[in-house]
């Protein structure tokens, strides 16, 4: 089962090596995996999606709210509200005579062409799993060059005060 996590820690060194050798100690598979800073540069958030059974997943929250450096945890994955994003950078190769094409399937998407060569484009889209996957079928027969992606962010749609 994929399982989203969110875990804001102290902006430490080896914090998140201490994390994702928890996560792997435990037998999850890390699918992606990504750290930014917070509003207040003492914190970062790590977003994770992590493939393991329920068993394994609640053992390795208790263990990760041991560790000093974690301030909070959230698991998206018991139906807690939250917003999922990803950003996703293609490199197309497009001629002349698919140019259209592709700039009109990337408008439908509200992708963002942000790159143009001769052979090829560069091409921005963000969205939910299911956004992103429905692009990159319409896009694959105009042969993808190269694939850079962010894996999902979340945040919880909770406020501070529905949390309690």
């Amino acid at each position: 089962m994929r399982h989203t996590i969110s875990v804001l820690v102290e902006n430490k060194f080896g914090v998140l090596a201490r994390i994702a050798g928890l996560f792997s100690g435990r037998g999850f598979n890390i699918e992606t995996l990504n750290v930014g800073p917070n509003l207040d540069p003492k914190f970062s958030r790590i977003n994770a999606v992590i493939v393991g059974d329920n068993n394994a997943l609640d053992q390795c929250i208790k263990q990760l709210s041991k560790l000093i450096n974690v301030i909070e945890i959230e698991d998206f994955s018991h139906g807690i509200p939250f917003v999922a994003r990803e950003l996703i950078l293609l490199k197309i190769k497009v001629d002349k005579s698919q140019r259209a094409e592709l700039i009109q399937i990337c408008e439908l998407f509200r992708a963002k062409i942000i790159d143009v060569s001769p052979h090829s484009m560069i091409v921005e889209i963000t969205g939910n799993d299911s956004k992103i996957k429905a692009f990159l079928g319409l896009v694959e027969p105009f042969n993808i060059l190269q694939m850079s992606r962010t894996g999902k962010v979340a945040l919880s749609r909770r406020t501070a005060s529905e949390s309690d």
